[in-house]
C-alpha cells in the first residue's frame, strides 16, 4: 500500500481483533501513526482481562510502524476524551478517527432485555458520540487558533442500520442512529475542516462468524471475500487527504465491491392545501405507495 496516509495521526476504537485490526494495520501500512484503542471485552460485552490493543501495537512496530495502545471505555465520556488526549499527547495531533468498536447481544424483539438494548446503544451510538464529540472539540479548537484541520472521521454503520435486521432490534437501532449522526456531523463540522463519512461493511468478524459460512467466505478462487482485510482500503482512503471532497456519505463494502448507500429522501406527496380528515387518506396513501419504490427487504425477513 503507498504511503497515502504519511504522518496523519489515527485513532482506531475497537482495534483489536477483527475489522478495526486490520483498519489500524493498513493505516499504519500507510504511514500513518496509530492509536490502537480496545477495551478488551468479549463479544457480549464482558470483561476478559486481554490485552489485544497492546498486541496491535506490537504488531505494528515489528513492522517498522508507530503506533501506542488505549484502553479507554469509548462510551464513557471521560474516557473518550482521554482517547483524544493520548493521540495529542504521543503524536501531536489528531488528523482522522475510526470509530468501530461495539459487540452484539442478539434477540428477536420479544425477548429483547432492557439491559441488553441499554448495552448495545450505549456501546456503538454513544462510543461514536462521545468519540466524535472530543475529536469535534480539539479540531474546532485548531481552527479558531488559525490552523484549520485536514481531519477526517469515519464513523461505521451496518446494513442492519440502513435496512434492519430480524433478532437484532438494538443493534439495527443503534447502527441506523451512527448513519444520522454521520451526516449532522459532517454538516456542522465542515466549517472546522473535518470531513464525515460512514461505511456500512460486510466482513467476517467475532460478531458476523456465525453469519458467514466457511464456504462463503473462501470460494474456490482463493479471494477470501469476507475477510475483515478487505474493508480497510476504503477506510484508509476516506483518511487521507484525497478524500477532502467527500462528506456526509455512506459506504457499503464487501470483498471487491464497494457501493454508496442511498439515504432517505422525500418521496411522491399529495398536498391537499388543508388538514385532512382520516376518512380521507386510505386512497392518498394507496397512491402514495403505487408511486413510490417498494422498500429493500429487511434482513432475515421471510
Amino acid at each position: 500500500m503507498s504511503e497515502l496516509c504519511r504522518d496523519r495521526v489515527v485513532i482506531v476504537t475497537g482495534a483489536g481483533r477483527g475489522i478495526g485490526r486490520a483498519h489500524a494495520l493498513a493505516f499504519a501500512a500507510a504511514g500513518a501513526r496509530v492509536v490502537v484503542n480496545d477495551v478488551g471485552v468479549a463479544l457480549d460485552g464482558s470483561a476478559t482481562g486481554e490485552g489485544p490493543a497492546a498486541r496491535v501495537v506490537a504488531e505494528i512496530e515489528q513492522a517498522g510502524g508507530k503506533a501506542v495502545p488505549s484502553t479507554d471505555d469509548v462510551a464513557d465520556f471521560a474516557g473518550a476524551e482521554n482517547l483524544v488526549r493520548t493521540a495529542v499527547e504521543s503524536f501531536g495531533g489528531l488528523d482522522v478517527l475510526v470509530n468501530n468498536a461495539g459487540f452484539v447481544r442478539d434477540r428477536m424483539l420479544v425477548n429483547l432485555g432492557e439491559d441488553e438494548w441499554d448495552a448495545v446503544i450505549r456501546v456503538h451510538l454513544k462510543g461514536h458520540f462521545a468519540s466524535l464529540r472530543h475529536a469535534a472539540g480539539y479540531w474546532r479548537g485548531e481552527a479558531k487558533a488559525g490552523r484549520t484541520p485536514d481531519a477526517r472521521v469515519i464513523n461505521t454503520s451496518s446494513g442492519a442500520g440502513l435496512l434492519g435486521s430480524v433478532g437484532q432490534a438494538n443493534y439495527s437501532a443503534a447502527k441506523a442512529g451512527i448513519a444520522g449522526l454521520t451526516v449532522v456531523a459532517a454538516a456542522e463540522l465542515g466549517r472546522y475542516g473535518v470531513r464525515v463519512n460512514a461505511i456500512a461493511p460486510s466482513a467476517r468478524t467475532r460478531m458476523t462468524e456465525e453469519v458467514f459460512s466457511a464456504a462463503m467466505a473462501r470460494p474456490a478462487d482463493g479471494f477470501d471475500a469476507m475477510a475483515p482485510e478487505n474493508v480497510s482500503p476504503l477506510v484508509v482512503w476516506l483518511g487521507s487527504a484525497e478524500s477532502a471532497g467527500v462528506t456526509g456519505r455512506v459506504f457499503e463494502v464487501e470483498g471487491g465491491k464497494v457501493s454508496l448507500a442511498q439515504a432517505w429522501r422525500h418521496g411522491p406527496e399529495v398536498d391537499k392545501g388543508g388538514r385532512w380528515d382520516a376518512g380521507e387518506l386510505g386512497p392518498v396513501v394507496e397512491k402514495l405507495l403505487a408511486e413510490g419504490p417498494e422498500p429493500e427487504p429487511v434482513y432475515g425477513a421471510s
